[in-house]
Parts: structure tokens; sequence; C-alpha cells
């Protein structure tokens, strides 16, 4: 994943772009930039973030940007953005959200028409520069942004800033939010919804899928219209948003408590208390807690002052040592407890393995772990989050895998394990329960998580449990 800001106002607004955009930092941890126009220049700024925060980078650059009173930043999990770009329709800069699933095709087909790319991110092509390329293939902006939206297959949302605006591009499915703010001086455009509330802004609208909204310090106007199509990411909700943020009007944290209410209300097991896996299962912990009406408890604390950043270190090695130092056991709610631990989703299963064998080390006498969302069984095509980054890092094909003895796991083979009444679907949960030596453990059923959001299952991608997706 990764998140951007925007703003145009009629007063200086580094501040609010530089604060904005730190906002974000959860989205990623490899790149961020920030570009402005300050009415004579494009200035801009890329740092890595892999070992830092954002602020400590960008803090003492920003007497750079002063007079700046349009600006977009940027938190990546992948390439160095913004690119600023000169070319036959002016200067601007751009900053993306999403995944180009077929970078590899649109590489090779711009080679053949004798265009070179300029920008590597790991000695690999940069998407950004890709979305850059089909933009300038337009003989106007608007006609560049269509031929993003035609050429790229996947996900991918923008921001332009030019001289007198930000172009707000939505992907044209809508799986990843754009939210427009505003303030008494201007305007402000997000991923995050959370990142107006202190700088201000009030929530004006979702940008719609396939919108394209043109925004100024004194308006913001539709110059492409909306399609008639929608699937927003859903794991949006469960893990990955911020718990403040609203998409499509609904708001993240109150949808984890009735994510927590909705398994409460399957389990009969008997327990002393439930527990969240910070932060991301605490959420559904409090909801399950009011719904089943036994107390919240902390058997972990989280120690953030050396160890703050673990959404997506660049290693397995470095997610399994982040992961393990940052979370300290609480022993007066562990010894000859019977708990309830709730976590938002199983990826790879290394880190619950480890969160397993740390209650147990601490007396924890039985533990039933429950899973915000089904199983995770396909890779994902559309962003690029560490939950679904490769099928053969997933916890859930691996348990299906020894279970069908085959390294061909087909559609055909997958599918019936996606039906919770299904044999096979009872067998994986077994062998999951007895691969981590637990009490039980059960997952959310997928209607009863979309009925949680409240949209239509249709305006949902659940594809990375289903494989329910337009794949366009």
């Amino acid at each position: 994943m990764s998140g951007f800001f925007g703003c145009a106002s009629r007063i200086e607004c580094v501040s609010d772009v530089f604060y904005g955009t730190d906002y974000h930092s959860h989205l990623g941890t490899k790149k961020a930039g920030m570009a402005f126009f300050n009415g004579t220049n494009f200035v801009r700024s890329i740092h890595s973030i892999d070992n830092a925060y954002f602020r400590n980078k960008f803090e003492s650059e920003l007497n750079e940007f002063e007079n700046s009173n349009i600006g977009i930043g940027v938190i990546s999990d992948m390439e160095s953005q913004p690119l600023a770009i000169t070319s036959h329709l002016g200067r601007y800069a751009v900053v993306t959200v999403g995944r180009i699933d077929n970078l590899e095709e649109l590489s090779e087909q711009l080679l053949k028409e004798k265009i070179h790319f300029a920008e590597l991110s790991d000695s690999t092509i940069n998407p950004t520069e890709i979305v850059c390329i089909l933009i300038n293939k337009g003989n106007t902006l608007v006609e560049g942004i269509e031929n993003v939206f035609r050429s790229v297959k996947g996900s991918c949302s923008f921001l332009i800033l030019t001289e007198e605006c930000i172009y707000a591009c939505r992907d044209k499915l809508g799986r990843t939010p754009i939210i427009i703010g505003k303030n008494q001086n201007g305007y402000a455009v997000a991923s995050e919804s959370s990142s107006f509330a202190n700088l201000d802004y009030s929530i004006v609208r979702d940008i719609e899928p396939g919108e394209v909204v043109r925004i100024t310090k004194d308006e913001c106007s539709t110059i492409i219209q909306p399609g008639n199509r929608k699937q927003i990411c859903a794991f949006l909700w469960v893990y990955y948003g911020y718990p403040s943020s609203y998409y499509e009007g609904i708001n993240v944290e109150e949808v984890r408590y009735r994510c927590g209410a909705a398994l409460a209300k399957r389990d009969d097991v008997e327990a002393d208390f439930v527990a969240g896996i910070p932060d991301s299962g605490i959420g559904h912990a409090v909801g399950y807690s009011n719904g089943k009406q036994i107390p919240y408890k902390r058997p972990f604390v989280k120690y953030t002052p050396t160890w703050p950043r673990s959404f997506m270190p660049q290693t397995q090695n470095m997610r399994n040592l982040v992961a393990k130092m940052k979370l300290i056991p609480n022993e007066a709610f562990t010894k000859d407890s019977n708990i309830v631990f709730m976590d938002d989703s199983i990826v790879r299963g290394t880190q619950l393995k480890d969160n397993i064998t740390k209650l147990r080390e601490c007396g924890v006498k039985k533990i039933h772990i429950r899973i915000a969302c089904p199983p995770i069984l396909f890779p994902c095509c559309f962003l690029n989050f560490s939950a679904s980054r490769s099928s053969f890092d997933l916890f859930a094909r691996r348990i299906i895998k020894e279970l069908e003895d085959t390294d061909e796991l087909t559609d055909n083979i997958l599918l019936p394990y996606t039906n919770p009444d299904s044999k096979k679907h009872k067998m994986m949960i077994e062998a999951m329960r007895q691969h981590f030596r637990l009490d039980s453990i059960k997952f959310q059923h997928l209607n009863d998580l979309v009925e949680t959001i409240g949209l239509p299952k249709e305006q949902l991608c659940t594809h990375c449990w289903d494989r329910s997706s337009y794949m366009e």
C-alpha cells in the first residue's frame, strides 16, 4: 500500500502537506517525498524512510518549500516519488498509490516505442514513471489521465500537481480511497481522512471510482465523470486503514467493533477475557468484548520508543525480529488464564506463532484464536500491501498444499475451502489449530464481514478471500 496527501490553499500550505503526509506513515516504510510549486519553480524532495520517521527526514527541509500555496506528498512502500516532469503538457509532479499488475507488459510496449526509463526502484522500472509516460502520451492532461485508466491493469490512483491545481484521480474501480477535505483557506485531498482532523479540514466527500477532480484553492470540480462500478478494498476496514478514518462514509473503528461482535455472536467458547494483538486486533477485541460481555485485557503491550516501525520491514528476518521485540507480555494477565485472542488476519503465520509461544511461556492455560476476516487464499493483484504479496507466503495455502498433497493449487482446488460450511474448510481450520497447538481457532465468515462494513458485496473487492473481483 501507499498513501498521499495534497493541498491547494490561499496561504502557504507547506506545514499542512508535511503533517498531512506524515499522517499516512502507517501505509509504508520504504520511500517518502513531497513536491511544491512556489509560484516560480517546482521544488521536491525524496528520502528513504527504511530506518527513520518521515518527520525526521523532512523537517529540516521545510524552509526550502516556503511561499508554496500548493503541494503534494506521499508515503510509498516501493518506489521513489513524487516525480517531476517537464513535457509538451507543461510542468507537473505525480504521486501514485496502487499496483500496476501489467507493469512488465507496459514496459515492454513502451521500450518498443523507443521510450526510455530514467527512474529505477530497486533496479526495476519505477511504476510512477510508467504513469507519467502514459499521461504524456495524451494531447492534454485529461487525455493522458484517460490513457492511464485505459492502459493500467490492477489499480492506480494518483495526484498530479500543476502550477495551477491538483488533479485527483481515483482508480477506475475505486479499490483505493481518495477523500476531499476543506477548511477556511482551501482544499485538501488524501488517502486517509484521519489526516484532516488536526489540520482543521472537514470531510467534503469521497472521490468516486474513475472520477477525476480538479482542485484549486477556491473549488473542486469534476473533469472526468465517475464510472458505474465500484470495488473498494474490504481490507481497508479490517487492517490497514487508520482507525479514525472514513471510507465511503464508513468509520474504520466502528467496522472493527462490529467485526468483533459478529465473531462473538457465532462463538460459544468460555474464556476469562478477550485480547487483541496491538494495534490491529484491538478494535476487533473491543467489539468481541462488548458483544460477548466478557472483559477486555492486554496480555501484550507494545513497546514503541525504539521499535516503532513494523508495517512492512523488507526482509522476513527483520519482520520476525521486530514482531518479537515490540510486544512485551504482561504476566499479571496470563498465568492460568483462558484467553480469546483476536487478530485482524493470518498472512504468513509467523508472527501469530511467535505470539502463541509467548502466551504459553507466560502460563496461559487455553488459547482461542479469533480472526476478523476469512482465511487469505489468493494473492492480491491490486495493491502493494503485505497481506497478499505472494501466494507462496500465504499460510492458508501452505496448509491446503499439505492437505491436498500437491504443489498445483488451482482455483478448482482452492475455492471449496472458501465455504465456511464445507468439509474442506473445516479440515483446513483443524489443520491450522494443530499447527499452532491451539485450543481452538475460528475465522470471520465473509458474509458477516460484508455486513459489518455495510456496503453491498458487489461494491467490495474480496479477491484475497474468495477470488471475487473484476480483473480489468
